[in-house]
C-alpha cells in the first residue's frame, strides 16, 4: 500500500478555498481546481517507490492485477480527482469509444501535433464520468425540453433570440436542438457579443431562474454558450448525491466541491463558456439532441458499510464508506486495484491514518482492512 503524494491543478475556475479546507492547509490566495489520485501521465500522483505510473509500468499485474491488465491492458484505467470549481468550467460534451478511437486515428493521420490548441483527440478512449458531491454542487447536464428553453428564453424580450424560441418549438425536438445549438456556434461573433450582453442585462433584471445566466455571462461575456447553457437541465446535488455523464451528454459544473471519477482520457469537445477552441462539427457529430431528465445517483448500501454509486461502465467503480464511531474493521482486499481517499474523520487504511484529503493506493491482490471512524471514498473497476 502506498500513501499518495497528488498534485492540485491551478485552473483559472478553481475554488481559491475548497481544497486548502478538505487538506487542512492555508490558502495561497491562487485558484486550486482538481486534486489528483492516479497514473495520468500529466499530473502522476507519486509513492515512496515513485511516481504511480513509472511503478505500473515496471510491473502491471503485479499492481493492477490479472483481471484489470486483461480487460484494460497495463494501465490504471480511471482518474479520480477531487474538484473544486469556484467559476464555471467549460460547456462540454465527451465521445464514445468508436468515436474516439476513428477521432484519434484521422488526427494522428493529420500529423496534427497532440499539443495543438485546435486538436480535440488527444487519445483514443473515451471519457465517461461521475461526480459525488462533498457540498451542494451546481451544474448543467443534457438537454431540458425544447419547449421550456423557449419559454425561459422568450421571457428575456431579446429580439434576436425571437428566431431561436421559433426554432425550438418546431418537431422533432431533436432536431430543433440540433439548429438551435450550431445556429448559436455559427453565428457572426460581432452580432452573438451583443445579444448575449442584451440577454444578460435581461436575465440580470429578471432574476430567479434566470440569475444563473447572468452570472455566466458575468464570466464569459459575449460567449454563445451563456445562451447554449439555457438549453440544458440545471441541476443542483446535495452532499452524497452524484452525477453520471455518458458520451453525447453537454454538461458544464458551475460551482461546489466534489469528489469525480472518470476513465484515464483528455477527450473533451467544447461548446461554449470557453476562449478555447470549438471544433463545431465535430461536437454536433458527437452530442446527443435528446431532452433528458438527469437522474441523481444515490449510493446503494451493501451489508459490509459499503456504498456504492452503481454506473454502466467497467473503468470505474466508486463507492464510499461511512464509519461511525466503534464500528467494525472492513475487508477491502480485492484482485483489482484500489484508491482510498479519506474525506472526513481519521480512518486507518491497514495501519496507515487517514486526514481529510489524503489518499493511498492498494495494488490489486494487497490484504487491506479499513478501520477507524470517517468518511472514506473507494475507486476500484470492474473486472
Amino acid at each position: 500500500m502506498d500513501r499518495l503524494v497528488n498534485t492540485v491543478r491551478p485552473y483559472a475556475w478553481g475554488s481559491t478555498t475548497a481544497i486548502p479546507e478538505l487538506l487542512g492547509i492555508a490558502p495561497t490566495g491562487e485558484p486550486q481546481a482538481e486534486m489528483w489520485m492516479g497514473a495520468h501521465p500529466g499530473a502522476p500522483s507519486r509513492t515512496d517507490r515513485g511516481s504511480l505510473n513509472a511503478l505500473i509500468d515496471a510491473d502491471p499485474v503485479g499492481e493492477l492485477g490479472e483481471r484489470s491488465v486483461d480487460k484494460f491492458g497495463p494501465r490504471l484505467p480511471f482518474l479520480l480527482k477531487v474538484l473544486a470549481a469556484g467559476a464555471p468550467l467549460s460547456l462540454q460534451a465527451h465521445p464514445d469509444l468508436a468515436q474516439a478511437q476513428a477521432g484519434h486515428a484521422a488526427e494522428e493521420a493529420a500529423g496534427i501535433p497532440v499539443d495543438a490548441p485546435h486538436r480535440t483527440y488527444k487519445d483514443a478512449n473515451h471519457k465517461p464520468e461521475l461526480i459525488c458531491a462533498l457540498t451542494p454542487f451546481e451544474g448543467l447536464c443534457g438537454f431540458r425540453a425544447p419547449a421550456e428553453a423557449a419559454d425561459l428564453i422568450a421571457a428575456l424580450g431579446v429580439d434576436p433570440l425571437k428566431p431561436y424560441v421559433d426554432l425550438l418549438h418546431a418537431h422533432p425536438e431533436e432536431a430543433a436542438l440540433r439548429e438551435v445549438l450550431t445556429a448559436l456556434l455559427t453565428a457572426d461573433p460581432a452580432e452573438m457579443a451583443h445579444t448575449v450582453t442584451e440577454a444578460a442585462a435581461a436575465a440580470d433584471r429578471l432574476g430567479g431562474e434566470h440569475a444563473p445566466y447572468a452570472s455566466l455571462a458575468h464570466h464569459y461575456p459575449s460567449d454563445p454558450g451563456v445562451i447554449a447553457a439555457m438549453l440544458l437541465n440545471r441541476i443542483t446535488l446535495q452532499p452524497g448525491e452524484a452525477l453520471y455523464l455518458g458520451a453525447g451528454v453537454p454538461h458544464a459544473y458551475l460551482s461546489g466541491l466534489g469528489v469525480e471519477i472518470m476513465a484515464n482520457s483528455d477527450n473533451v469537445l467544447r461548446c461554449g463558456l470557453t476562449p478555447k477552441h470549438i471544433d463545431v462539427p465535430e461536437l454536433l457529430r458527437v452530442v446527443r439532441f435528446e431532452p433528458t431528465d438527469p437522474a441523481v445517483l444515490r449510493p446503494e448500501a451493501s451489508p459490509s458499510g459499503e456504498e456504492v454509486y452503481d454506473t454502466p461502465i467497467d473503468e470505474f467503480r466508486l463507492s464510499r464508506f461511512v464509519r461511525p464511531e466503534g464500528a467494525a474493521p472492513t475487508d477491502l482486499t480485492s484482485p483489482t486495484p484500489q484508491i482510498l481517499l479519506a474525506v472526513a474523520g481519521s480512518p486507518k487504511a491497514g495501519d496507515m491514518t487517514l486526514a481529510a484529503g489524503e489518499s493511498v493506493f492498494v495494488p490489486a491482490g494487497e490484504k487491506t482492512e479499513l478501520s477507524g471512524t470517517g468518511t472514506v471514498f473507494r475507486a476500484t473497476v470492474v473486472a
